[in-house]
């Protein structure tokens, strides 16, 4: 049996999907499987897989129900004790499974591992900014909560689980149609914490068509209604939560949904958010526009981070 399985969930990526493949064949840790899950997709990608002939790839064909109905056919499919997830544009540095493997043999208590990720902007390739204090070289066992106020720190292409997670807390939730992602990380937060490395391992690649850049999609976000009861009692749950909210308010006026926008800011904590969120908040739609652009700008240059946290 592998040591971990590799879960590709795969809809029209033909432009990528071979980089993203072969990452994971230039690994420098080899004892894996390859589930390739196509989604029902109508372009070339299923050409472009089957150029690879390796006995560890197992592909899989299914009519199109979105990332994470492709993603929990994987998980059922897969046959080792550890799972990861690589999504069909994004890659691996050639140490990704090395460096997980190696974290887990060290602290083979722990469930849920991650690493450092980058992105492109379009213009420019940068590293994330993280909310964690740097204590030790290799990783840190973090609060998810608290480690993610910047940004994420399990990021679908760039973490490993034990099988045992998804029969805890359950798998990616079908009914919703964007943000399905940090849905499960509010579970998996709730009840394990993370094993950050601090080496950057995965790129996050640019695609202008992928769906989570498509405003359209604002008004399938999750609402975090699910969690409302425990954070009550979970302040830093609370504090996460407000901040998505936040980002999901203003996403939400600069598309002109105003019943949206009030569903996201009512709930904020307005207190806890700091001065300048609560200022944002209050802006028209035209200046948080230009506010956005020149943030865009500079982050292209790699100076700051996220647009909306």
């Amino acid at each position: 049996m592998a040591f971990f399985s590799i879960i590709i969930p795969l809809f029209n990526k033909e432009n990528f999907i071979q980089n993203t493949i072969q990452s994971i064949l230039d690994q420098t840790f080899q004892d894996y499987e390859i589930i390739i899950v196509n989604d029902g997709s109508t372009d070339k990608s299923e050409e472009k897989i089957l150029q690879f002939k390796d006995s560890r790839i197992f592909y899989f064909s299914k009519q199109n129900e979105g990332a994470s109905t492709a993603r929990n056919y994987g998980i059922e499919k897969a046959n080792s004790d550890f799972i990861t997830f690589l999504d069909a544009d994004d890659y691996w540095y050639p140490t990704f499974l090395e460096t997980m493997f190696e974290n887990i043999s060290k602290v083979p208590n722990q469930k849920v591992f991650s690493a450092a990720i980058e992105f492109d902007t379009s213009k420019k390739t940068i590293p994330v900014q993280y909310s964690i204090s740097k204590t030790n070289e290799e990783f840190e066992i973090v609060n998810y909560f608290k480690a993610s106020l910047k940004e994420t720190v399990l990021c679908t292409s760039c973490a490993a689980f034990h099988k045992s997670v998804f029969t805890e807390v359950g798998n990616f939730d079908t009914k919703i149609k964007s943000g399905q992602d940090t849905d499960l990380w509010i579970r998996i937060g709730l009840i394990y914490p993370v094993v950050f490395s601090w080496k950057i391992l995965a790129r996050y690649v640019y695609d202008s068509k992928s769906l989570s850049k498509n405003a359209k999609f604002i008004k399938e976000k999750m609402d975090f209604s699910k969690f409302e009861e425990a954070e009550k009692t979970n302040p830093d749950l609370k504090k996460f939560l407000d901040l998505n909210r936040f980002s999901l308010a203003i996403k939400s006026k600069l598309a002109g949904e105003k019943v949206l926008f009030k569903k996201y800011y009512n709930p904020i904590d307005l207190k806890k958010l700091g001065f300048k969120k609560r200022f944002l908040l209050t802006l028209p739609s035209s200046l948080l526009r230009f506010l956005i652009s020149l943030k865009t700008f500079l982050a292209n240059l790699g100076i700051g981070s996220s647009v909306f946290k």
